[in-house]
């Protein structure tokens, strides 16, 4: 295959592939199955992530990423080999140029350990650009004006927030509170309320069904499946919206927080400018319902949901691939 760049948005939940011209090509959770044995991998993205919860003892399924950094280096390096392969085919005849997102408060060691990963599973050369700025370029924002823009990108381990203008980040926060938590809080709300036990899948699914970060007046409700704790068995029980968004006031306090923090640190001119445009929600939490009125109620800034906000940052790698020259100085750092 003559592919000679490629795109990766490598998320703690989901990672993405994009191929200029082609467009995404593979989006897949970030899910990797080894054996307990040897830690030999046995399956990746979606048959890994149907194993969750399900695996006997012989296999375990995990997340290689832990809050948008590489937390198993071996694993992660296999996923991105099969993502390179699902991506570009087996039989390639060059080696692709790599695009990688990072989180925007990622240390030199974790991106050194990102670039080094994608060189072993297969890169000619491995970039790293830090997520709100893919994310930015992905919902069509111009960065590169003299005019300041505001992007929440909340995925699925970081929540990332930044003011950019001319190209640069001028001020930021990267929090490790984003979908995983958010399903986390779930869960652990209906232990205590329900003495009920569920899965991530389980809370996931509450979350993207009935969830709202706000309450509402009319309310939707949905039959969810555990284990009792206090008998052991299994037991179906009723939640409601207003429920779910009692369940996660915590961690959208937490996001909301810095989104206040970040609008804090911005210098004058660019707050006007923000006033005036309103800030851009990407990424798979942006889909949470009414989390554009939490925010604009919060902050009094309006809020806008791009366009597809889970493929932001996917297509913002692709633009940049294809505009490398324009974006090398200002937004890239290179192995």
């Amino acid at each position: 295959m003559f592919i000679r760049k490629i795109g990766i948005d490598l998320g703690t939940t989901n990672t993405l592939v994009f191929i200029p011209k082609k467009g995404v090509v593979v989006n897949e959770p970030t899910v990797v199955a080894v054996s307990a044995h040897d830690r030999s991998v046995m399956a990746v993205g979606a048959e890994a992530k149907e194993m969750l919860g399900r695996t006997p003892d012989a296999i375990i399924a995990l997340r290689p990423l832990k809050e948008g950094v590489i937390a198993d280096y071996k694993i992660t390096e296999a996923m991105i080999s099969y993502f390179l392969t699902k991506g570009c085919g087996k039989i390639r005849f060059f080696k692709p140029e790599m695009m990688i997102s990072v989180p925007a408060g990622i240390t030199s060691t974790e991106r050194r350990a990102v670039v080094d990963a994608a060189i072993q599973a297969g890169a000619k050369a491995a970039y790293v650009v830090k997520e709100p700025v893919l994310a930015a370029i992905g919902a069509n924002i111009p960065i590169n004006e003299a005019s300041g823009s505001m992007i929440v990108n909340i995925g699925g381990g970081t929540s990332e927030i930044a003011v950019i203008s001319l190209g640069g980040i001028v001020a930021w926060a990267s929090v490790r509170v984003a979908g995983n938590k958010i399903d986390q809080a779930i869960a652990e709300y209906v232990r205590k309320t329900h003495s009920l036990e569920i899965g991530e899948r389980t809370a996931e699914d509450i979350k993207i069904g009935i969830g709202s970060a706000v309450p509402v007046k009319e309310e939707d409700s949905m039959d969810v499946r555990g284990r009792d704790m206090i008998t052991g068995l299994p037991r179906t029980i009723r939640v409601t919206t207003n429920e779910i968004a009692e369940a996660i006031a915590e961690p959208l306090k937490e996001i909301v927080r810095a989104v206040k923090s970040v609008l804090q640190e911005t210098p004058p001119e660019l707050a006007a400018d923000i006033m005036h445009k309103g800030m851009m929600l990407s990424g798979g939490g942006a889909l949470l319902r009414n989390i554009d009125e939490l925010l604009f109620k919060v902050t009094g800034v309006s809020c806008t949901k791009a366009n597809e906000p889970l493929l932001c940052v996917a297509k913002g790698t692709g633009i940049v691939l294809e505009n490398l020259a324009v974006y090398k100085r200002s937004v890239m750092s290179k192995k």
